[in-house]
């Protein structure tokens, strides 16, 4: 079988060079289509390959793949990102998979290791994703009657591992794609809108998330009528804290109150702990995080009911050791109090320093 190697890139000088040595030898064929690199990017890509492309960005990094995807004329292309590497192991075993794969297999799945878990774009340091694609794919009939094209691809999952290397957070660049999309359509497709839902609550600033308000509260509507309330509750999650940002508790209660809030997720928890700390109600605070940490799910990001909801419970803590309540209490009972809370944030940060995600299950 002959692989292609297809990347888009843009200013990934600092990371090229260790992404195409771990691939070279494996791949009959490196295409690398520049975005609009002002670094060194592209005089380093023509050190593995001379099939280097330059491609006007326009906000779409599908358009951009396809582009790369159409030089290919390899059997199989290989997508990778310039912060991915393959170590020496792994490396044996594409190799391998590489004299195996059989013909029928149209897509190959990897295992994906993210070293930075609080990536915004991910909730897992390990997942198992699609890099490996036939270049072209053949039809069959099935079935003895009533005969039809059978459309299910044929996926293998490899127990191949890809270390990515996050060199930054790409969220400024994320959200202009996102909010163009928008403007231009009016909306996301539901796996797009989740994506978006998770970048806004784990990355996204005051401006961004202010500026999403209005099409999230339409897409509230939206996901209500059509009576999903997993994408209502993280929508909803999302809206709190904005409604949080800009001060209006009468919002973040109207919708705290929804019928799909009733069984809160950890996001909303978290988000009206929030709310009661910055109004310095720490009591009220510790409670909601409490709620976080031990009897809610998350529903957009893993960490609200593990590290985040742990680190807000030890800073509240903290923070009623210190309100005027306590210190009105008769020196030898507001010591002893005051000792027990600083004693359980100490406990809730070491919790913190110990969370790790249960990981979804992947082959190997």
């Amino acid at each position: 079988m002959k692989f292609s190697l297809c990347m888009i890139v843009k200013n990934e000088a600092a990371v090229l060079r260790d992404c195409l040595n771990s691939l070279r030898d494996i791949m009959d064929e490196i295409i690398i289509v520049d975005t609009g690199s002002t670094d060194e990017t592209k005089s380093i890509a023509y050190e593995y390959t001379t099939q280097v492309y330059d491609f006007e960005w326009k906000d779409d990094f599908a358009e951009a793949r396809n582009f790369a995807f159409s030089k290919a004329s390899g059997d199989y292309i290989y997508s990778a990102d310039a912060d991915e590497v393959i170590d020496e192991e792994n490396r044996t075993k594409f190799k391998a998979l590489k004299k195996v794969l059989l013909p029928e297999v149209e897509i190959v799945q990897m295992i994906y290791v993210t070293e930075q878990i609080n990536h915004p774009t991910e909730n897992y340091a390990r997942d198992m994703r699609p890099k490996l694609f036939k270049r072209i794919r053949s039809f069959t009939w099935i079935e003895p009657i009533h005969e039809t094209i059978n459309t299910a691809p044929v996926v293998y999952d490899s127990d191949i591992e890809i270390r990515h290397r996050p060199q930054g957070n790409h969220s400024i660049r994320d959200f202009a794609v996102f909010e163009k999309v928008i403007e231009q359509k009016g909306v996301l497709s539901d796996r797009l809108l989740g994506m978006y839902l998770r970048e806004l609550y784990k990355a996204g600033t005051e401006d961004v998330l202010v500026k999403a308000k209005s099409f999230l509260e339409l897409q509230l509507d939206i996901y209500r009528n059509k009576q999903d309330a997993v994408r209502s509750r993280q929508i909803i999650a999302v809206l709190i804290k904005i409604y949080r940002i800009i001060d209006s508790p009468v919002q973040m209660l109207k919708i705290a109150l929804y019928d799909e809030a009733t069984i809160p997720s950890a996001e909303i928890c978290m988000e009206l702990g929030y709310y009661f700390m910055k109004k310095e109600e720490y009591e009220e605070a510790t409670n909601w995080f409490a709620r976080a940490a031990h009897e809610c799910e998350s529903d957009i990001d893993v960490a609200s009911s593990g590290t985040s909801a742990y680190m807000a419970l030890a800073l509240s803590l903290r923070k009623l050791a210190k309100t005027p309540k306590l210190k009105a209490l008769p020196q030898n009972e507001y010591e002893i109090e005051c000792a027990r809370l600083h004693e359980k944030a100490a406990e809730y940060e070491q919790m913190a320093r110990n969370w790790k995600p249960q990981e979804p299950i992947v082959a190997g």
